[in-house]
């Protein structure tokens, strides 16, 4: 077996069984691969196409580049990518907001398996520079990047009564996460 791309690839599972062709096999940095922002359940499930044009995935290759490579060497353990880019049918399919920066390759969805997601969202909080860092459900973290506009908008998301709320966080954000 000669070496490849896919030996080296650490931030993600094998999701070929999905359905991505060989052209997702771009390699944004040194974890990150382009299939990992593009596969959907979703898109799969609903015969959506889940395609970025070129200025998306070039906002996703700066996505990696500036938040996620950062993070990925500071912890030094996979990440994975439960969502990145989203086509306007598969972000309207997973009730995505209309303004939502996945549409433009702007912002993922993460978790690192193997350790707290609180303190993986306090390392991006301290050590990274961000757009918006959310804290959902406690389950997952958004994280995306605008360049020059970032806001340092920090926010958690949660349920009450079945609507999603989002609070900003204004302080120290352990408190409001309740840790």
């Amino acid at each position: 077996m000669t070496t490849s791309a896919r030996t080296t690839k650490d931030s993600s599972p094998d999701k070929s069984g999905f359905g991505m062709t060989n052209s997702h096999d771009v390699k944004l940095t040194n974890n990150f691969y382009l299939k990992e922002f593009v596969i959907s359940q979703v898109a799969v499930r609903h015969g959506y196409r889940n395609e970025p044009n070129e200025k998306q995935i070039e906002n996703l290759r700066l996505l990696c580049v500036n938040v996620l490579q950062p993070l990925r060497e500071i912890i030094n353990v996979p990440i994975f990518i439960n969502s990145g880019f989203r086509s306007f049918d598969v972000n309207a399919a997973v009730g995505g907001r209309f303004n939502s920066q996945h549409l433009e390759g702007k912002a993922a969805d993460l978790v690192v398996p193997s350790m707290n997601l609180a303190d993986v969202f306090n390392i991006v909080l301290e050590r990274i520079s961000f757009d918006q860092l959310i804290y959902e459900f406690g389950k997952w973290i958004h994280v995306s990047w605008n360049g020059e506009l970032n806001r340092k908008e920090v926010m958690i998301s949660k349920k009450v009564y079945g609507k999603t709320v989002y609070e900003k966080v204004i302080g120290d954000w352990l408190t409001v996460v309740g840790l």
